[in-house]
């Protein structure tokens, strides 16, 4: 068993109710290191090509990495990983908190889940055992009434869980799984995918620990990160305000999302800043397991009914049930929060799928015809709230929205095509590759579809950027700064290069906010170091970045299979007009530099140009011909 980890991954098969543990040797975890590339070397080998993502044939992954469970700060995360019902191509979720800890204290490095149960269950993990449970009485509970009544069940409020709420019940194609009420695996349908195999949340309690091959180096850089966080500005702000500081930034740039992508400027903004949320309704700021960033957010409004238990609301959720909708009351998108947290639903795709309705609704393109009667107007808080509820009950005209911006479009026979803000029918989230030019390419590329914490964004490697940044970037090969408005050929090798980064931290499983190779806490260094001093492995830092490249294209794999290549990359035409207002007024994607970068991309990537899969030639170079020779489409 390698440092690091518990050398058990743990398979449970609904269909026939049998849990049995799978074993790897060092080679095998030093490969994959965990997190979402384990997860796609047991999709890629276990799910047939071309399985609907509600089957029971679809393989659902839970995995964490080798750093998680150790006191560093950012190391408690998870990937959640299987075919998106959202998009029909990968689908993958990030989420932190404490169940990525607790799961590694008892006993397992990740959960995978086969198969379909003939009724509502739950996983329950101690120590080490394991057993599905009946879970008939929580079907139909919210994450929180279920918690509550669980854990008085348990007799122990020690157990952390993943769960879906009515959303994943009702199969709402963009619903995710919720952990400790109020952090979400939030992206691409998995708590859909969760609710098709009816199982209803996992329960786990460990009192393990972590064995490490040089517990005084890690010591030293955890050390090293708590006394930084005093000194780092980026965390100084995360720590006061959060992720919710970036309203105002983006709003100076005109990079603020507002009127369904129309504006990258909110006259309101200042009303759903975290600078207004901290003077108002911010409660207390809350943590991750042994996390010295205390980034989290926990909001209490009594007018609204918003509870503590259930969080408040990040950036993106701000931006997507604010600026995209024109709705500037703060409470209002906290209690929308709230309600996707209850009853687990992404509050980005929930956002921008009512900002593009409304769109839709002022243009006449879809009327109270399609609506069931509802008038869908810009600004109104009050049906932005209604229309979050009815999509999780998949009610009326929430049926539609239930199935993504997309989904309701093709269901509406095309209405609102052209006023689509989506990547694969992934909602855009809250950052603008109109004032950020490399978010226009990661956001096509990306296997998941459009998201906004798949590589490093254009301000960390301008000639601006700070002597640490710089040097951090340098690491990484990065030495030519660029423009935040170009895409030259050098932008997309950046793009490129700090996509396999972010990967590799997916992988890993670290926090984002907290391990980066610009403003972040540590720098590639910092985590090689830690990688080294928990596993005992002498991995490089061009090791860890292969380990990102190879999860990037095990994903653009598994989408080859499903049909989806370049074809799939593709950006709405939103991008490529013009902004109104503000800073960036006039601001757009041009076309022809898209183009070239798309080329440039699949070029380094080792993709074939036209179609965008990868070669064998690049597969079989970072060890994964096996996944070739297993049925994967790749490009000769």
């Amino acid at each position: 068993m390698p440092y690091g980890y518990t050398g058990k991954i743990l398979v449970a098969d609904l269909t026939t109710g049998k849990l049995t543990v799978d074993q790897h040797d060092d080679a095998w975890y030093r490969k994959y290191m965990g997190g979402a590339a384990v997860a796609m070397e047991y999709i890629l080998r276990l799910m047939p090509a071309g399985a609907d993502a509600l089957s029971p044939e679809n393989v659902l992954v839970f995995a964490h990495g080798p750093i998680t469970g150790t006191p560093i700060s950012g190391a408690s995360r998870m990937s959640v990983n299987a075919k998106s019902p959202l998009t029909g191509a990968i689908g993958d979720a990030q989420v932190g908190g404490f169940f990525p800890a607790e799961l590694k204290f008892a006993g397992f490095d990740a959960i995978v889940v086969l198969g379909k149960s003939p009724k509502p269950v739950y996983l329950h993990i101690k120590d080490g055992e394991y057993e599905l449970r009946d879970a008939a009485k929580y079907w139909g509970m919210g994450t929180g009434e279920m918690e509550d009544t669980l854990f008085a069940d348990l007799g122990d409020k020690k157990y952390e869980t993943m769960a879906i709420g009515k959303a994943g019940e009702n199969l709402v194609r963009h619903a995710c799984i919720v952990t400790h009420t109020s952090r979400a695996a939030g992206r691409t349908g998995m708590g859909a995918v969760m609710g098709s195999k009816n199982l209803k949340c996992i329960a786990t309690r460990g009192t393990g620990s972590v064995p490490v091959a040089d517990a005084e180096a890690l010591k030293k850089i955890t050390q090293w990160g708590a006394k930084n966080v005093r000194i780092n500005a980026a965390m100084a702000g995360m720590q006061k305000y959060g992720t919710a500081e970036t309203v105002l930034a983006q709003q100076s740039v005109g990079g603020l999302p507002t009127h369904n992508w129309d504006s990258g400027v909110f006259d309101k903004a200042e009303d759903i800043s975290g600078e207004r949320m901290y003077d108002t309704i911010l409660l207390k700021n809350d943590t991750c397991y042994a996390c010295a960033v205390r980034c989290k957010r926990v909001v209490q409004d009594e007018n609204r009914g918003v509870e503590g238990r259930y969080g408040g609301p990040e950036y993106e959720n701000l931006a997507t049930l604010g600026s995209y909708c024109m709705v500037n009351d703060l409470g209002a998108v906290a209690l929308a929060n709230q309600l996707c947290n209850i009853h687990g639903m992404d509050p980005i795709a929930v956002g921008a799928a009512v900002g593009w309705a409304m769109d839709a609704y002022a243009k006449g393109e879809i009327t109270k015809e399609d609506t069931g009667g509802l008038e869908i107007n810009w600004g109104d808080a009050e049906m932005m709230l209604k229309l979050t509820e009815m999509m999780a009950g998949r009610e009326g005209f929430g049926d539609y929205l239930a199935d993504g911006m997309r989904g309701a479009s093709e269901r509406l026979g095309g209405k609102g095509k052209d006023l689509l803000t989506e990547v694969k029918g992934n909602a855009l989230p809250a950052h603008m590759p109109q004032v950020k030019r490399s978010l226009a390419l990661i956001y096509a590329v990306n296997p998941f579809g459009a998201d906004h914490q798949s590589h490093e964004h254009d301000p960390g490697y301008t000639p601006d950027s700070d002597p640490e940044s710089l040097r951090r970037m340098a690491l990484l090969g990065l030495t030519d700064p660029q423009d935040p408005l170009n895409l030259s050929d050098e932008k997309v090798r950046y793009s490129l290069i700090t996509q396999q980064f972010y990967s590799l931290v997916d992988s890993v499983s670290v926090c984002q906010f907290v391990y980066g190779p610009s403003w972040q806490l540590f720098g590639p260094d910092h985590l090689q170091q830690a990688i080294q001093a928990t596993t005992g492995w002498d991995v490089t830092i061009d090791e860890l970045a292969e380990v990102g490249l190879r999860k990037i294209l095990m994903m653009r794999l598994f989408n080859a299979r499903e049909g989806l290549g370049r074809n799939a990359d593709k950006l709405p035409k939103k991008m490529f007009k013009g902004l109104s207002g503000g800073p960036s007024d006039g601001y757009k994607v041009g076309e022809a530099e898209f183009a070239h970068a798309l080329d440039k991309y699949y070029e380094l990537a080792g993709c074939d140009v036209a179609s965008g899969v990868p070669t064998t030639e690049a597969l079989e170079r970072i060890g994964l011909g096996w996944a070739v020779a297993g049925g994967g489409a790749a490009a000769d």
